[in-house]
């Protein structure tokens, strides 16, 4: 989503943009990225396309960025945040009776963002690119169910350990499937798929956030 900060930790920026210009040039080098993948796919994406469509020099891309793969980090991370800022509003806006009615609403956002955020649904958390895209010690999925548990954990006061660890890699991955079986279903998502991915993973996670 255009005008998200890339995270601070585990950039692939070769430096960080010392100036607001300089931050600015680097958010529209991701947005052309994010462009170009939905046009074309990770295999036509290049650094010469991504300043092209960037309006910038070729020499500005290699001054913050080694190679394609760091721009699509960069944006697979970036991607991680928007996700985890909207999780947050969720968390601070919402009631629920029971914890794992969020599960639905968590689902409904990763399906918002394959629909409305540009080379998400080609990228989502880099997997394309390369399944530790987001850490070279964990796979991408492992990632983002560690982010989920941490701020799901933090905010509901479930008490954390191995055994919700586990709970939360098997939803991540199964979500995942799922969603990706609706969107090659239909190009906007079968919502029948997404309904059934939606109950079927918070009867899962019921037994372990509802006790």
């Amino acid at each position: 989503m255009a005008g998200t900060s890339t995270p601070e930790t585990g950039t692939p920026l070769r430096r960080r943009p010392a100036q607001r210009r300089s931050a600015e040039r680097v958010q529209r080098m991701l947005d052309a990225c994010a462009e170009l993948l939905d046009e074309g796919g990770y295999d036509a994406l290049s650094t010469t396309r991504i300043a092209q469509r960037a309006n910038v020099a070729i020499g500005s891309v290699y001054q913050f960025f080694p190679d394609k793969r760091a721009v699509a980090q960069a944006l697979a991370l970036r991607n991680l945040e928007d996700f985890g800022i909207r999780i947050g509003e969720l968390l601070s806006g919402s009631r629920f009776e029971r914890w794992s009615q969020l599960v639905g609403n968590v689902i409904d956002i990763f399906v918002d963002m394959h629909r409305t955020v540009p080379g998400f649904r080609v990228l989502r958390f880099g997997d394309v690119a390369d399944l530790n895209l987001l850490d070279e010690q964990a796979d991408n999925n492992a990632v983002v169910a560690g982010r989920l548990r941490e701020l799901i954990v933090t905010t509901t006061g479930v008490a954390d350990g191995p055994e919700l660890e586990r709970a939360f890699a098997i939803a991540v991955e199964t979500g995942d499937a799922l969603i990706k079986m609706a969107f090659r279903r239909e190009v906007d998502g079968d919502d029948s798929v997404i309904t059934e991915a939606k109950a079927l993973i918070e009867d899962y996670l019921s037994r372990y956030l509802d006790r």
